[in-house]
């Protein structure tokens, strides 16, 4: 009998082959939206992937659109104010700048001339909540960690000006965050990629009792109650200080999680790749597929997943791959060893866990 959990593995590499197929297509010219505008002025608020938004049915080819220009040394910094043209050269189309002399804002509290600010890859506003509040340790580095025990008045919740009891963190450090575990992330096929943890609040450091290795802190700000039994980290969320679109080649992974917990996700939603800093960097982007489950081909037809479709199995059995169909794109904006986030950028149907991601 053949066993199901044989029947997927073969269902799935039978359907890494499709898509791969479908991946190697050759690639046609590149082409502007219809609705593009000659002309197109940047504004404060914008963002790259936006204005690439507005040229490109594909806004990850955006360096492909950009002529030599002696103003404008990376296409990834673009200025409020700057005024982007549309050509053609060969018959191809190609964008150019229109940029006055760099202008400087006189600091009202020093004569420090500061620079302007280009525009964001991806909307800060989005995603600011995702790299200061929430990240993904291995197993060991959050076991490893303090946490807090508790207080004089016995109670087990822990706000805004409240002293509290901690296990002793051996570092030098004397400001902390407060984090508690959100979820185990796991890949598709149950192993664990990190433990994802939650920011709580932040405290600082009283003094320490080296007689009973343990520390007392002050809660000094609470976006939540803090909880015995919540965890101790030094030092801040780290965050990429600035990444370019760069789309994916050969890499090709899934969704094994989100930051929301809902069943369906779509655009402008985070989701946890299973792609680690090795094999994407802030700055990736990614299609996103769907693809249904495999059928059994026999006189009555089943999907190998409904109930039934395990029962009175022969050696030999013909399964039907559905082809994986591109429902939207997703843009890495932080990376972990093992695992990622990913901001939905386009989706045209609900997301979910499990959904394929690869070259877009």
């Amino acid at each position: 009998m053949v066993n199901l959990k044989k029947r997927l593995i073969y269902a799935r590499r039978a359907a890494l082959f499709i898509l791969g197929a479908l991946l190697s297509l050759p690639t046609f010219a590149l082409q502007l939206k219809e609705s593009a505008p000659e002309t197109y002025t940047v504004k404060r608020g914008d963002t790259l992937w936006a204005i690439a938004n507005v040229f490109l049915n594909e806004p990850w080819l955006w360096p492909e659109l950009w002529r030599t220009n002696t103003q404008i040394d990376n296409p990834h910094l673009i200025y409020p104010g700057d005024v982007i043209v549309v050509g053609y050269v060969d018959g191809q189309p190609v964008l150019s700048v229109k940029r006055d002399k760099p202008s400087y804002k006189l600091s009202p509290a020093t004569d420090k001339r500061v620079k302007p600010k280009p525009v964001d890859v991806l909307s800060w506003t989005t995603i600011s909540p995702f790299i200061r509040q929430h990240m993904l340790l291995d197993e060991e580095s959050y076991a490893s960690l303090p946490k807090l025990l508790g207080n004089q008045d016995g109670n087990v919740r822990f706000a805004s000006d409240d002293f509290v009891l901690s296990q002793q963190q051996f570092s030098t450090d004397d400001q902390y965050r407060v984090v508690r575990k959100h979820a185990t992330i796991r890949n598709l096929d149950g192993e664990i990629l990190g433990i994802q943890v939650t920011h709580v609040s932040t405290a600082s450091l009283v003094e320490k009792d080296e007689g009973s290795n343990t520390m007392l802190l002050f809660i000094d700000d609470a976006n939540q109650e803090a909880k015995r039994g919540d965890k101790l980290m030094a030092g801040g969320f780290e965050h990429p200080e600035g990444f370019e679109l760069v789309p994916a080649t050969s890499q090709r992974g899934a969704i094994v999680g989100d930051l929301h917990d809902h069943d369906l996700l779509g655009k402008y939603d985070v989701v946890i790749l299973d792609l680690g800093s090795m094999e994407v960097a802030p700055g990736t982007v990614l299609g996103l597929y769907s693809q249904g489950p495999a059928i059994i081909d026999e006189e009555s037809p089943r999907y190998v997943d409904e109930p039934g479709a395990n029962t009175g199995g022969e050696w030999f059995i013909d399964t039907v791959s559905q082809p994986a169909l591109k429902v939207g794109e997703v843009v890495v904006f932080k990376t972990f060893d093992a695992a990622s986030y990913g901001l939905i950028t386009r989706a045209n149907k609900g997301i979910k866990r499990g959904f394929i991601v690869a070259k877009p």
